[in-house]
């Protein structure tokens, strides 16, 4: 099974290089032949695009992986078997980079893995028993349990190259200070509500405007939005009641109006339960120098006061979401935006039809980002992350808060919902540690679990984005994980959610509201 093992490393590591090499290109444009100087510039792009060195990194892997297999194994039987690269190539083609791929390009990948068997009968599956199939299993396994070890180096080297980049910067100039309207859709009474909303009151910028939107006088925000005008009566705040239902998410009703309220022509949005610095404002608005900005967002550290809940979600988006969004950053860009900040013009918004065109979805951060980025402006992360408050949660508020995520996901990215699984390292270690030859081995993959999770754990979330949350309570990231495995198989059983009291069925990242059948009078 040794040869099964070295195949799936050269297989997997090609594959992963062709595939970061593709995102770089995509980002970089079209190549023309026109010139000399041209083609110089743009090699010197590719060679100082980190992402660049990680597939030369993982196609070295590859390549003497291959060697070795060249070493024991007949050439006819290794030229053949690494045509499963195709396939590895097209399934990410197809789910990661959202090719379509054609009937045609699928028969010949079915021709493929025919060929792969074939070629392979008296070298891997010659033995027909029962033994040799579950021999290869345990391979396969241990193969597949070693990928998110991969995935948490490639975490701690996106952190390190972002982190590292921003403390390096100089300091944020004060010559460039448009006129910005921070907009906040507030529904209900968050933690620490009067404190989260004063942290924007006190901003060190010149001229800025702070919009609320709530849909009705009932709502047990206001008075402390009032209170907040009558505190400080010399920052420009109004409150706005009542919106237009142009789709079921209540939330981009709020926005629509807000858009249309507001005086200037960059907005800032940021949710209701979020805290941030003076410096904040400036802190966002840099990038907007350069006019290919088209969103600026930002990562999040937690302030928590709560049950156990509530430090599992902290982690979750400290740790593994931000440690996701760095990965992509990194890999060749961010396309989507963060609910705790998205910031824009009002040129870049209707651009993609206002929020009206995404009343109807279920993640309007992540279509606000991604819609705007399809049309050619980048996505900037900002230099440091805001606060996020979380409110209590019992552990079974966490799980479906979690599931309801996982299932937004599935529908509006599926490439990235099932590339979960390889991030899912504790329920992969458990199954190498149960069909393990050897306790020695076992004891290697659950110490390769435990110091690299921990490792890119500090990194992100202590290292990084410097979270007391994460430092204090890093220790219980494996109970996290051992959730996140049942959450995410469950994610697959089902469309319907519940969200913010009511219930939907999310079809194509679309909300479409459940309606309950009427009881018998």
């Amino acid at each position: 099974m040794r040869t099964g093992l070295v195949l799936a490393l050269v297989v997997l590591t090609g594959a992963a290089g062709d595939l970061l090499l593709s995102r770089l290109m995509t980002r970089i444009g079209e190549v023309k032949l026109s010139s000399p100087r041209l083609l110089v510039r743009i090699g010197l792009r590719i060679v100082r695009a980190p992402t660049f060195w990680l597939a030369i990194f993982l196609m070295t892997i590859s390549f003497f992986s291959l060697l070795v297999l060249f070493s024991w194994a007949p050439v006819s039987f290794v030229v053949p078997a690494t045509a499963l690269g195709y396939i590895v190539g097209t399934f990410a083609a197809r789910f990661v980079l959202n090719e379509r791929v054609n009937v045609t390009r699928w028969a010949g990948v079915a021709f493929v893995c025919a060929g792969v068997f074939l070629a392979s009968e008296g070298d891997i599956i010659s033995q027909t028993s029962l033994y040799a199939f579950l021999l290869g299993l345990r391979w396969l396994l241990l193969a597949l349990a070693v990928l998110p070890f991969c995935y948490y180096i490639v975490c701690i080297y996106a952190a390190r190259t972002f982190f590292v980049a921003q403390r390096r910067k100089d300091p944020i100039a004060n010559d460039f200070a448009p006129p910005v309207s921070i907009l906040k859709p507030v529904r209900g009474l968050d933690r620490e509500a009067y404190e989260n909303f004063a942290s924007f009151c006190t901003l060190d910028y010149p001229e800025y405007e702070i919009l609320f939107a709530v849909q009705e006088e009932s709502d047990s925000t206001v008075p402390v939005i009032r209170k907040l005008i009558s505190d400080f009566p010399k920052c420009k705040i109004r409150l706005l009641i009542g919106v237009n239902n142009i789709g079921p998410s209540a939330k981009v009703c709020k926005l629509a109006r807000l858009v249309r309220e507001a005086r200037t022509n960059l907005f800032v949005i940021s949710d209701s339960d979020v805290r941030v610095e003076p410096d904040y404002l400036r802190m966002i608005i840099e990038p907007f120098r350069d006019p290919k900005v088209g969103v600026v967002t930002a990562l999040y550290r937690g302030n928590v006061e709560g049950k156990l809940g509530s430090y599992l979600d902290c982690l979750g988006a400290s740790v593994e979401f931000s440690a996701g969004t760095l990965v992509a950053h990194v890999m060749g860009g961010v396309n989507f935006a963060l609910g705790a900040t998205m910031a824009t013009t009002r040129e870049r918004l209707e651009e993609i039809g206002g929020f009206e065109a995404i009343a109807d979805r279920h993640s309007d951060d992540f279509e606000f980002g991604n819609r705007i980025a399809s049309q050619g402006y980048g996505v900037e992360l900002a230099r440091k992350p805001v606060w996020m408050t979380y409110n209590p949660q019992s552990l079974g508020q966490y799980l479906r808060h979690e599931l309801r995520w996982t299932i937004g996901l599935r529908n509006i990215r599926p490439g990235g919902h099932a590339g979960l699984f390889f991030t899912q390292g504790l329920a992969l270690t458990i199954a190498a540690i149960a069909v393990a030859p050897t306790w020695p081995l076992a004891l290697a993959y659950l110490g390769a679990y435990l110091i690299l999770r921990f490792a890119a754990a500090w990194t992100v979330g202590v290292w990084g984005l410097q979270d007391p949350v994460v430092r204090r309570w890093f220790w219980l990231l494996p109970l996290r994980d051992f959730l996140a495995f049942p959450v995410w198989l469950a994610s697959f059983l089902t469309n319907t959610i519940e969200w913010r009291g009511s219930r939907f069925t999310i079809r194509e990242g679309r909300l479409i509201p459940s309606v309950r059948p009427a009881g018998r009078g």
